[in-house]
């Protein structure tokens, strides 16, 4: 069931917690604010576990404390309140989507790094193990991060086959202690005597720790161990390999859902199929630029058009200045007109821009006779002044 009445307010909230907009300066703010509270609040756990710290400086952590569990507190109840406005819940009712978004993996763990600042204040012995959980506040660092966050989807992805490995590891485990507790049980009874016992040999040599506080001392037991610690590289190796691709799958289908939205927003490219999308996709090129650094000169060959990945720029143009941003493009006019640069383009952030060359936007053109005029179109209704 859809909403019946928007909601200025809870919408505003939900873009400033979700960063809908990496441009506007309070989400930027809020969420730097918020990152840094993580830190200096986990910062604070660990430095407390000291008892000379913790003796010294007691008013400090609890004032941090204090603050932090109010802060977060009040994250907790925002988010909770935005639900609704998550997409994928924007036609249930409030109550079905705010449940859905409490049962969420890391609304979880946002609970869980609040309950502790309530649980301190009881005077019960047995909730002191809750203290611990202060340091979940650490995974909510994913919130912030899309590395930690792709990595996680990465994991959750290939979950399947990381169980395979641990029951691999977990047979392998078992062969080699039973194999173990043959050949060295009337040798080293107390360490070897049974299979349990020669677990802890064999989890430790398979995974390659070695203390060497356990260790075979006949022929057959010695070449057990060698095997078993060969064994334990290539186990090792599996599960490794397995996040390391899932994550690289990861990032590049996150980058191939970015690029594919940007170039399908774009207004020259919007009557286009996916066929011919993914054409322009396998065109274009990355380029980084630094804050100050100027993009486009006026009076210089127009060689590209651009699209803002993320970042921001401004084009000066005569008597003002035009800032675009995230998903804006810029350069085409140019390009189409084979005319030099008019105006002159500069990065205001680290900009991050999908580059595509003059000849293959006229290539493109040339493929379809319709798109010149749509362009035409387009430019107009931008204005000859933007018209980069």
């Amino acid at each position: 069931m859809s909403r019946d009445h928007p909601h200025p307010a809870r919408r505003r909230v939900y873009e400033i917690l979700e960063r809908s907009s990496v441009s506007d300066p309070l989400v930027h703010a809020v969420h730097v604010f918020l990152i840094l509270l993580i830190v200096v609040n986990v910062t604070s756990v660990v430095l407390e576990s000291v008892p000379s710290l913790r003796d010294d400086f007691w008013q400090t952590f609890v004032i941090i404390e204090v603050f932090s569990g109010i802060i977060f507190t009040l994250e907790y109840v925002a988010r909770i309140w935005c639900a609704p406005e998550h997409t994928p819940w924007i036609h249930l009712r409030p109550w079905h989507a705010r449940l859905k978004w409490a049962l969420h993996p890391q609304s979880i763990i946002d609970l869980l790094a609040i309950l502790p600042f309530y649980f301190a204040y009881w005077d019960i012995s047995e909730l002191r193990i809750f203290l611990l959980l202060r340091l979940f506040r650490f995974f909510k660092l994913a919130r912030y991060s899309p590395g930690l966050t792709s990595l996680i989807e990465a994991i959750y992805s290939e979950r399947r086959a990381l169980v395979a490995c641990g029951i691999i590891l977990l047979g392998a485990v078992l062969l080699f202690a039973s194999v173990m507790n043959l050949v060295e049980k009337d040798v080293q009874p107390d360490k070897f005597g049974s299979i349990p016992e020669s677990m802890y040999w064999a989890i430790i040599t398979l995974t390659t720790v070695g203390y060497g506080d356990v260790v075979p001392v006949t022929a057959w037991g010695r070449a057990v161990a060698a095997l078993t610690a060969v064994t334990g590289l290539i186990m090792l190796a599996l599960p490794v390999g397995i996040i390391a691709s899932a994550f690289s799958r990861e990032i590049h289908r996150h980058d191939f859902v970015v690029t594919w939205s940007m170039v399908a927003r774009v207004p020259l490219f919007a009557d286009l199929d996916a066929e011919e999308i993914a054409s322009i996709m396998h065109r274009l090129r990355s380029q980084s630029c630094v804050p100050g650094e100027l993009i486009v000169r006026k009076g210089e060959e127009a060689h590209s058009m651009y699209l803002i990945a993320s970042g921001e720029v401004e084009v000066l143009v005569p008597g003002e200045t035009v800032r675009l941003g995230a998903g804006d493009f810029f350069g085409e006019a140019s390009v189409l007109k084979r005319r030099r640069r008019h105006v002159t383009v500069r990065a205001v952030a680290p900009c991050r821009l999908l580059v595509l060359d003059a000849e293959d936007l006229h290539q493109l053109i040339a493929s379809d006779p319709t798109m010149a005029q749509h362009i035409e179109e387009v430019i107009q209704s931008r204005g000859e002044r933007r018209a980069v």
